[in-house]
């Protein structure tokens, strides 16, 4: 119990209760944490041990190339990063050697950035460091009342760093913080003004690249909330209009409401996951069957019966697999029957027309609706696009609700963790029962202490990511550029609050409330308790004793970096899996992919690394050169990782720096706060804290300089483009009779081929056995309707698919299934399967193939020609992208548009898939590949205006250039030999 004049239990008496045990816990939860002679522990540990792994890493490469180089195999020539020999360090020198203008090749902008913005860190504490460490540490030092720290009770390491921190220095030695403070500014405004010029530099350069001038999105802009009116392509080139004369005629194309399309198509793929992972277990020895065969119990939005009983999991995943594409191709074929929706897109001939629209419409928006550039097509979140200004502003608002309560609840689980886990005596004070096995198994509990803490944590923070990017999903974000920003975001926030303010200062709140209930018992007036409680000074000197901590814990990152480098987690898993587990081919496939690189995840822990780092830097110095200790060798580590292993899922050509440099001001003005406080607790007077008030405005102006003078440079090509309209008239029949780009950025449920069921290659002889074919209906074949081919019923063997007799069963034909032989399990022989680039392939630009490149010669994207030339081709041809109507022919059913003509089997852009020997399952153009920009419709074409006016050139609302005529003057909307194609004409008549 306490004593008549103390507050609370005492918590130094061994006999005090239980309750009063957890009550001094709670004082300081992160005591246990901060003991300073764990610092030689963890420096020579942290040392060490990242010494041992990087050596294991580099004698492991050579033989490992799938874990260690996946990129060497799978990039093309062009991004291919410099080969590396054998040897066991042979991996420094094309690390060391490459430039950043290199670099940008080989890993592209985003990338690049990241390596840039890791050595900016780097530079900035290695200067920071010389001076907080050349003038604090003498400061505090020297300035300390030595009658005080001489009675300090503590080790001599203890005594050591205490004596670097300003809790024990007064008055004048507060003038080295408040100069400090000054160059610590100064350095941090330099080296981000010296970056935002070099990214600005990047960007332009990247506007110049080859691979940006040949793209689609580079001249296309994207429109979002159009209002009902205008939901036409006529209603976007009449908002073009509203917002800039001057630029060409573009092409325009309204998105349609796909309806339930998406949803359908998720729910196939997870079928054909969930079969492939029930025959990899069921045909894991395919000469020994279980006896049983799998089953399962369907869910409730799944049931096509009425009893809740296990069912046969094979046939009934095989049933919802062909009722699901039946719903998807029926889907697809009505989707033009659809409302339009309230987004569309425009495509202009020239770059810098479309950056004109864009910047101009920065404070232009035509019947409210809003125009930007339009970003690369897989870089959208279709699902999100419709979404009204009101409906994503309510969403963002009760996401943010969300993630406030998480990050404020993770408070109490945060400190019981700490108090708990990281110290089991603490637990087993509270718990007899526990404390009896805890006496008893001290070497097995030891190990769990040592794992329970670190396990759990690191999986928070491996699920925060997660849950943040469907939270971020949710609220609206219409890309995945913005999506991982704003996870970025958010996740530097949870981070911020929880593991640095709420744990630096616990203690110190804790104390402060409990110091105002032990005064009020004695004073009446409630303000001068809280003053004479002193919460400013409780803080700086919890912050003092908690420096140890954060100091250790920086020194153990360097752990996770080489962790990161050997891959081990990786390695592991993947080695656990194939022992223990029946991984299905495609995993095996998606296992020897390159992995790619989880920016916002990365981005958030050296951001938060920068901020433990600033706000210490002036109350233990000696953070500033273990942060920078680490940020040298993770620079180096992460510029191997991004070259030889990670990709880049979703290129955004290096729009994350604004993200980066808002947190680092930040973090600046956090840091001032620090040493304002340190000044004004420490007898610093009205005079120091007088010359820190500019600081904030220095920065806060800072921030507005460099958005004025670089982010428009950063995110235009060009912000004013020709002046004279008359320039656009009399070449507009010459580029129109070769333009054939229009507009390809349709809905991806529209023209995604649907993955097949994948079977390895050894259960071939068994297949026959364990399915029953039954997927034909009534014996009418419906390979004419689906993707899968699904034949009759045999009329020899019946029960069985036709193709499933014992001579078909020879030839090696198995209908619905794609066999993969093990030599094939490489994602080198699929890396141009859509179904496996679209999470390995870093949206094609890793080999080769961009995924909405242009060609020269036939303006077409190159991604939808040929786009799996390269690999094998699954047993399922392509699904149809837009509607194709049936043609009646009986001796060759195809799918083709209406406009179309009938490809051959020499044709490049036919897809004639055959398994085994078995004949052609249909013989289809793939329109989604060769023809969906084909069709697109032209400028203002009108049969009422081609009648009325009497013109050559059809003719469309008011004149172009405001002059009183009728329709784009002079300029033809198609050349002379070229019959006008209406948009029905290519998505099909409806009605």
């Amino acid at each position: 119990m306490a004593s008549p004049g103390q507050l609370g239990p005492d918590c130094n008496n061994p006999q005090i209760t239980a309750a009063d045990r957890f009550i001094c816990d709670l004082k300081s939860p992160f005591a246990q944490q901060l003991d300073a002679n764990s610092f030689w522990f963890s420096l020579g540990s942290s040392i060490g041990v990242m010494i041992l792994i990087t050596t294991f890493f580099s004698i492991l490469r050579p033989y490992n190339s799938v874990v260690y180089a996946p990129k060497l195999k799978h990039a093309d020539k062009e991004h291919a990063p410099p080969p590396i020999g054998n040897g066991l360090f042979a991996w420094f020198t094309p690390v060391a050697k490459l430039e950043e203008e290199q670099v940008v090749e080989k890993v592209g902008l985003d990338a690049t950035l990241f390596l840039r913005f890791t050595r900016m860190i780097r530079n900035m504490f290695l200067v920071m460091t010389v001076f907080g460490c050349g003038i604090l540490i003498p400061t505090h030092i020297l300035g300390a009342n030595t009658g005080t720290l001489t009675g300090y009770n503590g080790s001599p390491v203890a005594k050591a760093f205490t004596s670097m921190t300003p809790q024990y220095s007064k008055g004048k030695p507060m003038w080295s913080h408040v100069v400090c403070s000054w160059i610590f500014d100064i350095v941090i405004v330099f080296f981000l003004w010296r970056n935002y010029k070099a990214v600005t530099r990047l960007r332009r350069q990247y506007f110049q690249s080859q691979e940006y001038q040949m793209s689609l999105h580079s001249r296309t802009i994207f429109i979002t909330h159009i209002p009902s009116p205008q939901r036409s392509d006529e209603g976007i080139l009449w908002m073009v209009d509203q917002v800039d004369q001057s630029s060409g005629i573009s092409r325009a194309a309204i998105g349609r409401n796909v309806k339930e399309l998406p949803e359908l198509m998720e729910q196939y793929e997870d079928a054909v996951r969930k079969l492939e992972s029930i025959l990899a277990k069921y045909l894991r020895n395919p000469d020994k069957l279980p006896a049983a065969r799998p089953t399962l119990r369907p869910s409730k939005n799944e049931r096509r019966v009425k009893s809740d009983q296990k069912v046969d999991a094979i046939e009934y995943l095989t049933g919802r697999i062909r009722d699901l594409e039946s719903q998807i191709k029926d889907v697809r074929e009505s989707v033009d029957q659809r409302n339009p929706m309230p987004y569309g897109f425009a495509t202009f001939g020239r770059i810098e027309e479309a950056h004109t629209v864009a910047f101009a419409a920065k404070k232009k928006h035509p019947s409210k609706a809003s125009i930007k550039l339009a970003p690369k097509p897989n870089d959208l979140i279709w699902t999100n696009l419709p979404l009204s200004k009101s409906a994503r502003r309510r969403k963002r608002f009760i996401n943010n609700i969300w993630i406030a309560i998480l990050t404020v609840v993770w408070v109490a689980p945060n400190a019981l963790i700490a108090i708990f886990l990281t110290n089991l005596s603490n637990l087993s004070a509270l718990w007899p029962d526990f404390r009896k096995s805890f006496d008893g198994h001290p070497l097995t509990w030891a190990a769990v202490q040592g794992i329970a803490a670190p396990a759990l944590t690191s999986l928070v923070y491996l699920i925060l990511p997660i849950l943040f990017r469907r939270m971020s999903i949710h609220a609206g974000d219409m890309t995945k550029t913005s999506r991982e920003q704003h996870v970025t975001h958010k996740l530097y926030a949870f981070f911020v609050f929880n593991n640095l303010v709420v744990f630096s200062i616990f203690s110190a709140f804790w104390f402060f409330v409990s110091k105002i209930i032990e005064l009020r018992r004695t004073e009446d007036n409630v303000w001068e308790a809280i003053k004479e409680a002193g919460l400013g000074y409780q803080i700086m000197v919890t912050l003092c004793q908690v420096s140890p901590f954060w100091i250790n814990w920086l020194l153990q990152r360097n752990l996770g970096a080489a962790a990161d480098l050997a891959q081990i987690f990786n390695l592991t898993w993947t080695w656990f899996a194939r022992t223990f587990m029946s991984p299905t081919p495609r995993q095996a496939i998606e296992w020897t992919a390159p992995p790619p690189f989880d920016y916002a995840s990365y981005y958030n822990y050296f951001l938060f690394y920068a901020t433990v780092a600033m706000c210490f830097a002036t109350l233990q110095p000696l953070v500033l050169l273990v942060t920078a200790f680490y940020f040298v060798i993770d620079s180096w580590l992460k510029k191997y990782l991004l070259l030889y292993v990670f990709i880049t899922k979703t290129e955004s050509g290096g729009q994350f720096w604004r993200t980066l440099f808002n947190r680092i001001i930040f973090a600046a003005l956090l840091a001032n706060g620090v040493a304002a406080l340190v000044v004004s607790t420490n007898l610093g007077d009205w005079t120091m804290l007088g010359c820190m008030v500019p600081l904030p405005i220095l920065l806060l102006s800072f921030k507005w300089y460099c958005s004025r003078s670089f982010d428009d440079q950063s995110e235009y090509y060009i912000k004013a483009g020709l002046k004279d309209p008359e320039s656009h008239v009399g070449h507009g029949s010459k580029s129109r009779g070769t333009d054939r780009v229009g507009l390809k950025f349709g809905h991806p449920a529209l023209y995604k081929p649907l993955i097949t069921p994948m079977v390895h290659a050894k259960a071939q002889h068994v297949l026959s056995q364990i399915y029953g074919g039954r997927l034909g209906v009534d014996g009418a074949s419906t390979a004419d309707y689906s993707d899968i081919l699904m034949d009759s019923m045999s009329q020899s063997h019946p029960g069985k698919a036709a193709r499933f007799t014992p001579d078909a069963n020879a030839s090696g034909d198995h209908g619905m299934f794609e066999l993969v032989p093990e030599s094939d399990l490489d994602f080198a022989f699929y890396k141009n399967r859509t179904e496996f680039a679209d999470e390995h392939g870093g949206g094609g630009e890793l080999y080769g193939r961009p995924i909405d490149l242009v060609s020269e010669r036939s303006q077409t994207p190159k991604s939808f020609i040929g786009h799996e030339g390269d690999s094998i081709p699954s047993s399922r041809a392509s699904s149809p992208g837009s509607v194709p109507v049936r043609h009646q022919n009986p001796g060759n059913l195809a799918y083709h548009p209406i406009g179309m003509g009938q490809p051959g089997h020499g044709d490049p852009g036919s897809r004639i898939f055959r398994g085994g020997g078995r004949d052609p399952i249909y013989t289809m153009s793939n329109e989604s590949e060769r023809t969906l920009l084909g069709g697109a419709e032209p400028v203002g074409v009108s049969d009422r205006g081609a009648s009325e006016v009497g013109v050559e050139t059809a003719q469309y609302g008011l004149d172009r250039w405001r002059t009183g005529r009728a329709g784009y003057s002079g300029v033809p909307l198609v050349s002379e030999d070229e019959e006008p194609l209406d948009y029905d004409a290519y998505r099909g008549r409806r009605g």
